[in-house]
């Protein structure tokens, strides 16, 4: 059930916000529901400090097939 929240910022935060959002594609609702989402998995696992950068990252390699050694051979031919 999604419930309205009213919060009080500066307004060139909130343009800021906006901004983001445009690029992004995700409405302003949506950033601050995954920033609280962040804060609340930080709680989950004590002593763990993961940046929201990372935390967009989880689930971004299911299904992926590559391997290390395949990896291992990118890695060989970009640096020869």
């Amino acid at each position: 059930m999604n419930v309205k929240l009213t919060l009080r910022l500066d307004d060139h935060l909130i343009r800021r916000a906006k901004r983001y959002s445009r690029r992004s594609g995700k409405s302003v609702s949506q950033l601050v529901a995954d920033y609280f989402s962040l804060i609340d998995a930080e709680e989950e696992i004590p002593g763990t400090k993961v940046s929201p950068r990372v935390c967009s990252l989880i689930g971004g390699f299911k299904g992926a097939t590559a391997t290390e050694e395949d990896h291992r051979r990118h890695l060989e031919g970009k640096y020869r």
